[in-house]
């Protein structure tokens, strides 16, 4: 099974090269230690790939779109049919994360994971539809275990062709109606946190709307009793086939080391997902910021990650992870182009 050989491919890094990465760092023109996390960035890229500088080369990320069956409890400002409505205005270039990918050299690849809508053959599109849609899981499983393997298996196929093509940086984004929902379940399933903790207002929802969002999670919850220790039994009962699609990514990420860039709320439900199958894949990960969105920081502080920034975003699609792809760039770019003391004749730190 991919799952199973994937799983068994993530191991720890190998940090043994640390001292001369930090040695390559620290021989740039300028105070040890002087551009911050930058350093860190480049640091921790170099060491993910096992090179000295790290290496370059091309940006991709993956916009995964999905339907949910919890839209049908009003749990959004929206209706389900802006799922495929701004799948087609990504695949036409017009929303925000094609301007801030253009801007930034991204590469974005649109993936219906799951839409409720049949497209016609598109140029940009890639067709993993597993269902139209997940079930609504406040009356029941969102999908059959089969479904959600399937679902982890198209993001690490996607994984797997990502490493073919020796792409630089990875990341995801996602557009699915009702999804801040299946996010806000699978990390209360995993952490027994309280839903209206780390449940937010998704797409601008009301006081009553919100209310009725908390107290529909809790019944889906209650419902279900997806175990804890079962990742694949959290993804079935509440999660959703981008989230899925995103943990597989991830997981093939790590067993590639790719580096991987995480969005805002969505996707790192999906880290915490990927974080349960194989607790090494945080060792490729980067969060790019802290989301507006209740409970991310929850979120961060299972995966023991950092944001690189808040902007108080909470728009998903990858927004975030493309901001971040261009700062981790912009550091490897430092770490390979900035002169050493002795290339460019410049005298040390005085002992």
């Amino acid at each position: 099974m991919l799952l199973e050989e994937t799983l068994e491919k993530i191991r720890p890094l190998d940090h043994s090269a640390d001292a001369a990465i930090q040695s390559r760092l620290d021989s740039l023109t300028k105070p040890v230690g002087s551009l911050g996390r930058l350093e860190e960035l480049a640091r921790r890229v170099s060491s993910i790939q096992g090179e000295i500088p790290a290496r370059l080369g091309s940006k991709l990320l993956f916009v995964f779109a999905a339907d949910h069956g919890i839209a049908q409890e009003g749990v959004s400002a929206y209706p389900k049919e802006v799922t495929a409505q701004m799948t087609y205005n990504f695949l036409q270039g017009g929303a925000a994360i094609n301007v801030l990918a253009r801007h930034y050299g991204v590469d974005v690849e649109v993936v219906d994971a799951g839409v409720d809508h049949n497209f016609p053959p598109l140029d940009g599109l890639r067709s993993c539809k597993i269902k139209r849609g997940t079930n609504n899981f406040a009356r029941g499983a969102a999908m059959t275990r089969e479904d959600a393997r399937q679902s982890l298996e198209t993001g690490i196929r996607l994984a797997e062709e990502s490493a073919a093509r020796k792409i630089f940086l990875l990341g995801a984004g996602e557009m699915g109606i009702g999804n801040t929902s299946s996010a806000a379940a699978i990390l209360c399933a995993f952490t027994g946190l309280a839903v209206r903790d780390v449940t937010g207002k998704g797409t601008g929802i009301d006081a009553a709307t919100w209310a009725r969002k908390v107290t529909t999670i809790e019944a889906g919850l209650r419902l279900n009793q997806p175990d804890p220790k079962d990742a694949l039994d959290v993804l079935s009962k509440v999660g959703g086939f981008e989230i899925g699609a995103i943990a597989g990514l991830i997981l093939g990420a790590a067993a590639f080391r790719i580096p991987m860039v995480l969005d805002g709320y969505i996707g790192s439900a999906a880290a915490v997902l990927a974080h349960r199958f194989s607790p090494h894949v945080k060792d490729i990960l980067f969060a790019s910021h802290l989301s507006a969105e209740a409970g991310h920081r929850s979120m961060l502080d299972e995966l023991e990650l950092r944001e690189l920034f808040d902007l108080n975003m909470r728009l998903g699609e990858g927004t975030g992870a493309c901001i971040a792809i261009g700062l981790i760039e912009a550091a490897v770019k430092i770490m390979r182009e900035m002169a050493t003391f002795d290339s460019a004749g410049v005298a040390g730190k005085i002992s």
